[in-house]
């Protein structure tokens, strides 16, 4: 970014801010009026911070001071970041506890009024009744949240056994993208929101065409070059099924199963039609001449379908705008449907990001203020500003939910879907004490792998994941701090074997 981009960006975020402030301050309050005589310091805390608090303040906290003036807000992280600016090099790096963490900014002589966080941390402090509900509030007041999109606040309940325990004025999303002018050349009706991955799959066969640098492929899980089918199965493919690699304990593999088997038979099948890009066919068909869409395969036209987030909206429009300035470019003829569900678990795949969730403490100093904090950056006045600005995340509220740059398109298709449910953060919590269970995870990449050249069928590889896994596990059960080289052989970091 030049410094003449970052001048612009920041006096365009203050002209934002100004002109919500002179708009709320005919007297648009989110509810009970906060005493305007007594200083109040409402303490937010966040996930990470340290370097710079601007961006989060410039986004959500400088209007509510500016209206609220008897208001000072604090942002606290719970990790803060500018301490790795300072580790020594040679160290390994630690991966921090966001829940623990963020647990200790919530206790203490001061704590926090307002916590900020992800789905994961907050699935667990609400089973540690940590938070503060929000039901009580919001039908006291008759705060409105009908017009919140159904995924994001039913994603919120379902964290909550039903129960509202924090509220998010934005979120991010994905939807299926798809080149209209492919289907049409191939005579295919292009797809339609609720279809299933089968019905994706077969259409991506029909489309399908083409040998060598030629070839146009059906469907890809992501865009970009370089594509790893079992990575892509692993992030994309697997979780709406909620398959784990191994039980709760990390004891034992769980892989050895019939679903698990399903799956690999389905992507490897596709992986060898081709209809499936991988990263050999698709170096391949650069030809060596470089673009500045040479690396997306959608733009490209290289193929049918991808799953893509709501801002690459953006990109496509970005590059439409200049294809006269791109060799060979065609400007893209697309439109997006929902991303597609599983059978076993129908209305549920949407890729829904619930990134900033805000929540109060159940320990709060300032409780009424949190809550009308909370209403004011969930309320419809700032969310009617907030969509003028192109954000890379998209409005709660329905009704400020707008196609980007006056284009049309399925916007639905971002948030039709009930999103897939957090992780457990139990599972995170043993990740970051284990770490060499994520070699584990990665380990059954070399059978897979078999599975692709025909070496394995896929039972006879994922007996051997199996296998292969429940030693990892029980070298990890004799000393968790044990790690794995590629080769999965084991070995203990010199400073935790100090440790030990």
């Amino acid at each position: 970014m030049t410094k003449k981009y970052g001048r612009l960006k920041k006096l365009l975020s203050i002209s934002l801010t100004a002109t919500l402030a002179l708009g709320l301050l005919a007297g648009c309050n989110s509810g009970k009026a906060v005493d305007n005589q007594q200083e109040k310091v409402l303490r937010i805390g966040v996930l990470y911070g340290g370097y710079d608090d601007s961006y989060f303040r410039q986004q959500y906290t400088d209007v509510y001071e500016f209206t609220n003036q008897n208001v000072r807000i604090e942002i606290v992280p719970a990790i803060d970041q500018s301490q790795y600016r300072y580790q020594d090099s040679s160290q390994p790096y630690v991966q921090p506890d966001y829940l623990e963490s963020m647990k200790q900014v919530m206790g203490g002589s001061n704590p926090v009024d307002i916590v900020v966080t992800d789905t994961s941390v907050l699935n667990q402090l609400i089973k540690e009744n940590m938070l503060k509900s929000l039901d009580p509030l919001i039908q006291e007041d008759k705060f409105d949240t009908a017009d919140f999109v159904p995924a994001v606040i039913d994603g919120i309940k379902d964290m909550g056994e039903g129960n509202l325990y924090a509220l998010t004025p934005s979120f991010s999303s994905s939807a299926l993208y798809y080149n209209k002018q492919i289907f049409t050349d191939a005579g295919v009706e292009p797809p339609t929101d609720n279809m299933t991955w089968e019905d994706i799959f077969n259409l991506a066969r029909r489309v399908t065409k083409g040998e060598g640098k030629e070839r146009v492929y059906g469907f890809t899980f992501s865009r970009y070059m370089g594509n790893d089918p079992f990575w892509d199965m692993q992030s994309n493919y697997i979780p709406a099924l909620q398959l784990k690699t191994f039980d709760e304990k990390a004891e034992t593999m769980t892989v050895n199963t019939p679903q698990w088997t399903k799956v690999w038979e389905t992507i490897s099948k596709l992986s060898k039609e081709k209809v499936l890009p991988d990263s050999n066919s698709m170096m391949d068909g650069m030809d060596g001449n470089w673009t500045p869409i040479s690396s997306d395969m959608f733009l490209s036209g290289k193929v049918a379908m991808t799953i893509g987030e709501n801002y690459y909206v953006n990109e496509i429009n970005d590059a439409n705008n200049n294809a006269s300035k791109i060799k060979n470019f065609k400007a893209v003829d697309w439109d997006v449907v929902t991303v597609p569900s599983h059978p076993e678990k129908p209305g549920v795949g949407g890729n829904i990001w619930l990134n900033n969730l805000f929540a109060i403490n159940s320990a709060a100093p300032n409780p009424e203020t949190a809550w009308d904090f909370i209403k004011f950056i969930n309320g419809a006045d700032w969310a009617k500003l907030k969509s003028r600005s192109n954000s890379y995340e998209m409005l709660a509220r329905k009704t400020y939910i707008q196609p980007r740059n006056g284009l049309d398109y399925n916007i639905q298709a971002f948030y039709l879907l009930k999103p897939i449910p957090p992780s457990d953060s139990k599972l995170d919590k043993l990740m970051m004490e284990k770490p060499g269970l994520y070699s584990v995870n990665d380990s059954g990449r070399q059978f897979f792998q078999e599975v692709l050249e025909n070496k394995k069928t896929p039972e006879e590889a994922l007996k051997a994941w199996e296998e292969k896994g429940n030693t990892m596990l029980q070298e990890i059960k004799n000393n968790p701090k044990t790690q794995f080289q590629g080769d999965g052989t084991p070995f203990v970091p010199t400073d935790a074997a100090v440790e030990g």
